[in-house]
């Protein structure tokens, strides 16, 4: 059973939170939040809250144990460009794009290895 949560419209570019949402691809659910509570990334906070609130679906919506997740997918698309304008010398204007990103993390149960059935 998996459970997911997302994020969209979050005001980080879709590159520096694709750094974050790599490191913890795979990881157990527990691992993967000290990892978030230590990135020194800007995008580690939003990521993190991503994550846990994937972990709360899964606990609530799915009576699954908080132990055995794990993050199984996790991925950044683009969302749309906020496009601003700087003013510049005699009389010109540069164009400024401000980022946004969907961020989406999937938790799934696992059993642990040391268990048998």
């Amino acid at each position: 059973m998996e459970a997911r949560a997302q994020v969209r419209f979050a005001r980080h570019t879709p590159m520096k939170a694709r750094r974050v949402v790599d490191l913890i691809r795979g990881l157990p659910a527990s691992e993967a939040q000290a990892v978030l509570q230590f990135a020194p990334q800007a995008a580690s906070e939003t990521v993190y809250k991503v994550l846990s609130s994937a972990i709360a679906n899964a606990e609530h919506n799915f009576n699954l144990d908080r132990d055995t997740l794990f993050v199984s997918r996790a991925w950044v698309d683009e969302g749309p460009t906020l496009k601003r304008f700087r003013p510049r010398a005699q009389g010109r204007a540069y164009r400024i794009n401000k980022r946004t990103s969907h961020i989406t993390v999937i938790v799934e149960s696992r059993e642990p290895k040391g268990r048998t059935r």
